[in-house]
């Protein structure tokens, strides 16, 4: 087990040595607010899986759960190695890609918001988050983040959810 954690850091540190591109689709907070504030405009919808209004509300669970906990989290050696490798590999491609039906793991079940509930919950949670000076959470798979780091892990989650959402 020593090797393949050996292994994994080395992969770990080469990617994060390579760089972080630009988050594609909503490379600040600033940008994924501004996107929030229209989509109350403009309809569009997720064209598969979850209805948008979950779609948001699991996004602003994510978002809630690095200020306030996750209600369940990956060991400690899930953590330094398979957790750290993703977020390594995510982080330099400025972008993630995952089940996009998969709830975070012991949340709530999402869907019972209305669309401007959704919005407004996701907005509020991301700006908690902007203002947020203290010490955060571990993520569930990643582990240790600092807020630089949760900003590009919440706004890649943000716009691989986003590749669902369609105008109309």
């Amino acid at each position: 087990m020593e090797r393949r954690t050996f292994l994994v850091a080395a992969a770990t540190s080469a990617l994060a040595a390579c760089g972080a591109a630009e988050v594609r689709g909503f490379p600040t907070i600033a940008a994924a607010l501004a996107t929030l504030d229209a989509l109350l405009k403009t309809p569009q919808r997720a064209h598969s899986g979850w209805p948008l209004p979950a779609v948001l509300e699991h996004a602003a669970q994510s978002v809630e759960f690095s200020l306030e906990g996750f209600p369940e989290v990956k060991s400690p050696l899930f953590h330094a190695t398979v957790g750290a490798a993703a977020f390594a590999l995510f982080d330099a491609k400025g972008s993630m890609h995952h089940s996009l039906t998969d709830p975070i793991p012991g949340a709530p079940a999402v869907g019972a918001a209305s669309l401007e509930q959704a919005v407004a919950r996701l907005q509020t949670a991301l700006r908690d988050f902007e203002m947020h000076r203290g010490t955060l959470a571990q993520h569930f798979a990643y582990g240790a983040l600092d807020h630089a780091q949760y900003t590009r892990a919440h706004l890649m989650h943000l716009a691989n959810h986003w590749e669902e959402v369609v105008r109309g």
